[in-house]
């Protein structure tokens, strides 16, 4: 298989067979000229060392080179094909909480997009594990399905808000079961789940779902994002307020968090605007047995551009060589 990975180059081969019709018009209009003289067969007489046969040579050995540079310019790769390559690392499934409540700015510029920046960055630490992405609110749903596409990971992020899910709420538990479906069969000792949120207002039991999700060989982390003494809620410029014109102050609900990590056999941490909390669950991670991944992946092009440069620079050399005079004739006088 051959791709080119500068496309784009190939249209100058448009100009190749431009090239022969202008030195062919050009030819005809000499020819004319001749005849304007008298006589072109005593004209060409009188130009005796003068080849047309090398001229056209000329042209076409100068066409070429131009058709291989503009080939090597569009950089040829061959060898594509499918692999499997094996990979040694933890699965791990990153439950995201996107409720209003994330909204709250006692992180800067609030903890929505504080927790996209630190999974931002810790996609950039890891080399051999798998990523996913849940998201949740009043309900879940797989934003990213378990990968080690770490690119399209960070793809994803940007676009999160809260009105990525469009039922408000705080469904923990449901989120976590299911992140704990999303694991492949590759990954029994090694599956990791880490809940973003601030823990308030849980319609369901995340505790009771931490434990599930043990038994399919999961641990689970939580961070806890916000502060025990609340922060205001903005939305659309102004501050959310209850039913009866309060306004609604979210704190982090820091009991329900520490329950559900020890439920899930994981730990807690409360995230910091320094350290927001992922690098030492990370690297509690490290510590777990790795699993062997079977990933497949397209093997790495081999690129081909410089033969075709070459064969254009040979081409140009001959071309230069070979002039328009015809080859000088020894002939022995007869006697």
């Amino acid at each position: 298989m051959i791709i080119f990975a500068q496309h784009m180059w190939l249209y100058l081969l448009l100009l190749v067979p431009l090239i022969l019709i202008l030195y062919g018009v050009g030819e005809a209009m000499r020819s004319r000229r001749v005849k304007s003289f008298g006589d072109p067969a005593l004209v060409e007489a009188l130009m005796p060392s003068r080849s047309k046969a090398k001229g056209w040579v000329r042209c076409v050995l100068f066409a070429l080179a131009f058709m291989f540079f503009v080939i090597g310019l569009a950089r040829p790769q061959i060898g594509a094909r499918l692999a499997e390559k094996k990979k040694h690392g933890a699965e791990i499934m990153i439950v995201l909480d996107v409720s209003n409540s994330m909204l709250a700015e006692d992180y800067s510029p609030n903890r929505l997009e504080r927790a996209k920046l630190s999974i931002s960055r810790l996609t950039d630490k890891l080399r051999d594990d798998r990523i996913g992405l849940v998201l949740f609110a009043g309900t879940s749903f797989v934003q990213l399905p378990v990968t080690s596409d770490y690119t399209s990971a960070k793809m994803f992020l940007p676009g999160i808000t809260t009105e990525s899910v469009p039922v408000q709420g705080t469904a923990m538990g449901e989120a976590i079961l299911t992140a704990a479906k999303c694991f492949s069969e590759q990954s029994e000792k090694s599956r990791v789940i880490i809940v973003i949120s601030d823990g308030e207002n849980h319609e369901d039991d995340p505790v009771q779902a931490a434990k599930t999700a043990t038994e399919v060989g999961a641990k689970v982390y939580t961070i806890g994002v916000g502060s025990p003494e609340g922060q205001p809620i903005p939305i659309g410029g102004e501050l959310l307020k209850d039913k009866d014109g309060n306004i609604v102050v979210t704190r982090l609900d820091e009991e329900t968090l520490r329950k559900v990590a020890r439920e899930g056999n994981g730990a807690y941490v409360h995230a910091g605007n320094d350290e927001f909390g992922l690098n030492p669950i990370i690297a509690d991670i490290r510590r777990m047995e790795d699993e062997e991944f079977g990933s497949v992946v397209f093997e790495q092009y081999n690129e081909q551009y410089m033969y075709f440069f070459w064969a254009a620079l040979v081409l140009l050399v001959v071309e230069m060589l070979i002039g328009e005079r015809k080859g000088k004739r020894r002939l022995f006088d007869e006697k």
